[in-house]
C-alpha cells in the first residue's frame, strides 16, 4: 500500500515541504532510511542523518529548518515524535482491515457474530458464541462453547479461549494465549496420589486489555478469574484461577501470579515477579524485577527483593551485601583480636 506525502499531511494536518507527490511504502529509521520509506526527525542528536537518509519522506517539527542541501521531502507538523506515533496507529488499523471467511472453518451452531467479522483459515467456533463487530480472529484459533466476544477485539494466530470466557471491547490477543484453562487444583489422597478438583468457573477480560504472546489466565475453581479494564499484559505470564487484577495494572514478562491472589489498580510489575497466593496487593503498588512477593502490600509501596522489602531499604542494604565477604573476614579478626587480649589478660 502506497500514500503520497500530500495524503499523510492531510492525516497528520501537516505541510509538505518538497515533492507533495512523492510516494511510501514502508517505514525506517531515519539512519536506516531507503527509497520508497518514511521516516521521522523529533531528537536533536539525529539532526546530521537527515542530510544523508535515503528515506522518500521525513516527518520533522514545524521549527526544523536544514542546514544545508537535503533530498527527502519534509512534512512539517507540531510534534514529529506524535505524528508519527499516529501514524503508526493508522497503519496498523489500515494493515488489519480483513473482512470474511476464509477456508477450511468450523463455525458451530448459534454463533451470532457481527459487521467486518474476519475468521481465518483452520480456525474453531464453538456453540452459543456471540461476537461483536470489526472483530478480526486470524487464523488456527480455537474458540470454546458459550465465549462472548465484544467489538473492536483481535485475535492473532493460534489463540484458544476455552469455554464461558467474556471479552470485552478493544482488546487485543496475542498468538499463543490461552484463556480459560483448568487451574491448578488438585486435593491430596491418603496414599499420596492427587485428585483433581474441577474447576467450574469462568475468565472475564474487560474493555481495552491487551495480552501478550504465550500468556495463561486460568478459569476460577468458582466464580470468576478477572482482568479488569486497561490491564496490559506481556509475553509468557501465568495468572491463576480467581486472580483479579486492578484497572490500568502493567505486568512485563514471565511474572507469575498464584491463585485467589487480588492486585489493585494502577499497577506496575517488572518481569520475573513472583506473588504467592491468597495475598491483596493495593493500588499504585511497584515491585521491580525478579522480586518474591510473599505478603499483602499496601497503597503505593515500591518493593524489591525475594522476599520483596522496601525499595529504599533494599537500595540501601544491597550496598553491605556487595561488601559482605569484606566485612565477614574483619569480623574475624576483630574477633582474634578480642580473643587474644582475653588470654593476655588471663595471663
Amino acid at each position: 500500500m502506497k500514500f503520497t506525502a500530500e495524503q499523510i499531511a492531510d492525516i497528520l494536518e501537516g505541510e509538505v515541504v518538497g515533492n507533495p507527490n512523492a510516494e511510501v511504502h514502508q517505514l525506517s529509521k531515519i539512519e536506516e532510511g531507503k527509497d520508497g520509506s518514511l521516516t521521522f526527525l523529533s531528537n536533536p542528536k539525529y539532526n546530521h542523518f537527515i542530510y544523508t537518509t535515503e528515506a522518500t519522506i521525513t516527518i520533522v517539527n514545524k521549527n526544523f529548518e536544514p542546514e544545508s542541501k537535503i533530498n527527502t521531502t519534509l512534512i512539517k507538523v507540531e510534534d514529529a515524535y506524535l505524528s508519527f506515533t499516529k501514524l503508526l496507529e493508522f497503519y496498523d488499523q489500515v494493515k488489519g482491515l480483513k473482512n470474511g471467511i476464509e477456508n477450511p472453518v468450523a463455525i458451530s451452531e448459534g454463533v451470532i457474530y457481527g459487521d467486518n467479522f474476519y475468521l481465518g483459515s483452520f480456525s474453531y467456533i464453538g456453540t452459543n458464541v456471540t461476537i461483536g463487530d470489526n472483530v478480526k480472529i486470524y487464523p488456527n484459533c480455537y474458540i470454546g462453547d458459550n465465549v462472548k466476544i465484544g467489538s473492536e477485539v483481535t485475535l492473532y494466530p493460534g489463540v484458544k479461549i476455552y469455554s464461558e470466557t467474556e471479552i470485552g471491547n478493544k482488546c487485543k490477543i496475542h498468538s499463543g494465549v490461552v484463556i480459560g484453562s483448568d487451574g491448578f487444583g488438585f486435593a491430596p489422597n491418603a496414599d499420596g496420589s492427587f485428585k483433581k478438583i474441577p474447576q467450574i468457573g469462568n475468565v472475564i477480560i474487560e474493555d481495552d486489555v491487551e495480552i501478550g504472546a504465550a500468556t495463561t489466565i486460568d478459569r476460577a475453581t468458582m466464580g470468576s478469574t478477572i482482568i479488569r479494564k486497561g490491564v496490559k499484559l506481556d509475553n509468557q505470564i501465568q495468572v491463576a484461577h480467581n486472580v483479579e487484577i486492578g484497572e490500568n495494572t502493567v505486568i512485563a514478562a514471565q511474572t507469575g501470579i498464584a491463585g485467589s491472589t487480588k492486585i489493585g489498580k494502577n499497577g506496575m510489575i517488572g518481569g520475573q515477579v513472583g506473588i504467592t497466593g491468597h495475598l491483596i496487593i493495593g493500588n499504585n503498588v511497584r515491585i521491580q524485577a525478579q522480586s518474591g512477593v510473599t505478603r499483602n502490600i499496601k497503597d503505593n509501596e515500591i518493593l524489591q527483593g525475594s522476599p520483596t522489602f522496601g525499595y529504599n531499604d533494599f537500595s540501601k542494604s544491597y550496598v553491605h551485601f556487595k561488601n559482605l565477604p569484606k566485612i565477614i573476614t574483619e569480623i574475624e579478626e576483630l574477633k582474634k583480636e578480642i580473643l587474644n587480649t582475653k588470654n593476655r589478660n588471663n595471663g
